[in-house]
């Protein structure tokens, strides 16, 4: 199924997707992790929880499915799932390239990933990322570009993505940091032979951190599908961390902090994939309530009173602990 028919799909939860970061490795900066995983978080039962998952998710209409090289094994998991299920042909599957994942399988190792947007790091994942997903990968983006990424000036490393662009691999990139407008204004300068080389565009976008708005509806306009991450700032707007304003919504509602949080940006004119990045199947019913959820404008008042300053969002984002 090619990337670009997700934003015109027509079942109830087409703009939600499912985020494989929480599941796909034993340590993650989520809250509430020591609840939602099993204590023993062997390979095997993070398999088992992906797959968990992706049964519900598939079965409730979901169907774009993210994965990162730094991700543990999420390719890995991801692949064993499809590779059972090989009649499905309406699943959109993406992945990353940029960071490498250093954490041997534990929850404290000194570093957990380390960032290389060079182009031996690109050829050196994307074999490893076709070796497990094979022609099943259909969205291959560069992980978190900041405005001083190597990865938007590399004209050899260009090339090389417009070459798996015309072999059918759609091209994308995501942003993290303070400067994720930046960024994406820059990303979307880049071109090859006159052409834009990025199709997507995947960015944090909640109801703390709303300042890559105006460049992501930018990038829309553009052309670009607009994927949105971190809906849950990492578990700030989800039971019981959430702030009140959004408990009291919620509670109105009658339903989750989190359906009212993802419902905030399928909102936006230029959301095309909303990711959930639940890690229980309770969570993710809950989650893909968003689509029913009904604000009125004196609750998106109150709501957008939550917005934080870029920079305080970032540092507290950069100071969750790895559980």
């Amino acid at each position: 199924m090619p990337f670009s028919r997700l934003a015109t799909a027509t079942t109830p939860t087409a703009h939600l997707g499912l985020g494989l970061a929480a599941v796909g490795r034993p340590g993650y900066i989520n809250l509430g992790r020591e609840a939602d995983l099993p204590a023993e978080r062997t390979v095997d039962a993070l398999r088992h929880r992906t797959h968990e998952l992706l049964d519900a998710a598939y079965a409730q209409g979901v169907r774009y499915f993210d994965a990162a090289r730094s991700y543990g094994r999420s390719e890995e998991f991801l692949a064993d799932w499809l590779n059972t299920r090989p009649d499905l042909d309406d699943i959109v599957v993406g992945s990353k390239w940029g960071y490498t994942y250093t954490a041997d399988w534990t929850t404290d190792a000194e570093k957990h990933e380390v960032k290389d947007h060079s182009l031996a790091t690109y050829e050196r994942q994307r074999a490893e990322s076709d070796a497990l997903l094979g022609d099943r990968l259909d969205l291959y983006q560069i992980h978190s570009v900041t405005p001083d990424s190597p990865a938007l000036t590399d004209k050899e490393l260009h090339a090389r993505l417009a070459e798996a662009a015309t072999r059918g691999t759609t091209i994308g990139f995501s942003t993290s940091g303070p400067a994720q407008a930046a960024a994406i204004r820059a990303a979307l300068a880049v071109t090859v032979d006159g052409e834009p080389l990025f199709r997507t565009v995947q960015s944090t976008y909640n109801a703390l951190e709303t300042s890559a708005a105006p460049a992501l509806a930018e990038a829309h306009d553009a052309g670009l599908t607009v994927i949105v991450k971190e809906g849950m700032a990492n578990g700030r707007l989800a039971d019981p961390y959430a702030p009140d304003a959004l408990k009291a919504v919620a509670e109105e509602t009658q339903l989750g902090c989190d359906a009212v949080a993802l419902a905030l940006i399928l909102r936006q004119p230029w959301a095309g994939v909303v990711l959930s990045g639940a890690a229980t199947t309770v969570q993710l019913a809950s989650n893909l309530h968003a689509a029913v959820v009904d604000l009125d404008e004196e609750q998106l008042e109150r709501l957008a009173g939550l917005v934080e300053e870029p920079g305080a969002y970032w540092e507290r984002r950069g100071q969750l602990p790895w559980h």
